[in-house]
């Protein structure tokens, strides 16, 4: 379809000058200058396309500033030029308003769309802005990553996710409701922090029934981040060019570093999925499997580490019982 258009617009100036030519008789030149003229539009389209609209209209301003200065400059030269100007006068349009459009277009790059909506709608331009979701606020570790100080800013907390956490918290079913109300209690405990800003807008997006969809609409008209601990928001915000913080990414990447070959003590909880395993958990909740444990389930044991999975969905450790391990290493040095 935009082909279709691209070729009209072309056909379109070189038919204009096709006319324009025939009316003072260079109906072939008319027609040349027509389809370059086409080219240029076309080309200036593309052009455009690929420009962010910050660096096209800080470069309109740029130029329009250049032009202007250049102007002024001329006033009180020309009584003392004379005549002589207009070679001077050029060469100063063109420092100046090439000066200008360079200058607007490099500075015009950080400008976005939902800058420009909060100019005219006469909101100040905010920046570190972080926009809530649903997730998030039901697990609660926001509130203790706030309070350590590692966020700060302006958090925007959208109506359609208020509606939906006062949905969950009025709920007939009782887990439902109590992570509600967890939600809302979240919410009020972050508001009182001084170094956070909570900001509830009505934003909302008709067309779009999806919460999650909705969300992502409006950190990319916000320019944005999400916070969220909801891995499938968390790729599609990402496949949408919005940068995402998540809390379960965070949490992974503080756990402690184990390496192969470290011993550790833990308590055998479980049988495990293969054979005679058997599965412990350290304090941050990281999975151990431990390879021959099955007969040590309800008692504590020495485990020696030989390998770490990591996986999107956190961190497993597989190990064996140390004295098992130590007795292979031996073998092995033998």
């Amino acid at each position: 379809m935009i082909l279709v258009i691209r070729l009209a617009v072309f056909l379109l100036f070189a038919v204009s000058g096709y006319i324009i030519g025939f009316k003072y008789n260079y109906e072939f030149y008319g027609v040349l200058i027509g389809a370059f003229l086409g080219l240029i539009a076309v080309s200036i389209e593309l052009i455009f396309k690929k420009t962010e609209i910050g660096a096209i209209l800080g470069g309109l301003l740029g130029i329009s500033c250049g032009l202007l200065f250049a102007y002024f400059l001329m006033l009180p030269l020309k009584p003392i030029l004379g005549n002589d100007t207009e070679a001077i006068s050029f060469g100063i349009i063109a420092v100046f308003g090439y000066g200008g459009l360079l200058l607007g277009l490099s500075k015009g790059k950080g400008i976005s769309v939902a800058s420009i909506i909060r100019l005219f709608r006469g909101q100040n331009v905010e920046e570190n802005l972080k926009v809530l979701d649903t997730s998030v606020i039901i697990d609660g570790r926001i509130a203790d990553v706030c309070e350590t100080g590692f966020l700060d800013g302006v958090f925007v907390l959208p109506q359609f996710i208020l509606h939906e956490l006062q949905h969950i918290a009025d709920s007939t079913d009782s887990m439902k409701r109590a992570k509600g109300r967890r939600g809302l209690d979240i919410l009020h405990k972050i508001q009182k922090m001084s170094h956070i800003t909570v900001k509830i807008v009505d934003e909302d997006f008709p067309k779009i029934k999806e919460v999650d969809a909705k969300l992502v609409a409006l950190a990319k008209l916000l320019n944005a981040k999400v916070i969220t601990n909801d891995f499938n928001l968390n790729k599609v915000a990402e496949l949408q060019g919005v940068s995402v913080l998540n809390i379960n990414e965070l949490a992974n990447s503080l756990k402690p570093v184990v390496l192969p070959g470290e011993t550790m003590k833990v308590f055998i909880l479980k049988e495990g999925k293969e054979y005679n395993q058997g599965v412990a958990y350290l304090d941050d909740g990281t999975m151990v499997v431990v390879e021959n444990a099955r007969r040590l389930i309800g008692k504590n044991t020495d485990v020696t580490v030989t390998s770490v999975l990591q996986t999107t969905a956190g961190r497993m450790i597989f190990s064996k019982l140390k004295e098992e391990y130590e007795g292979e290493e031996l073998r092995t040095a033998k």
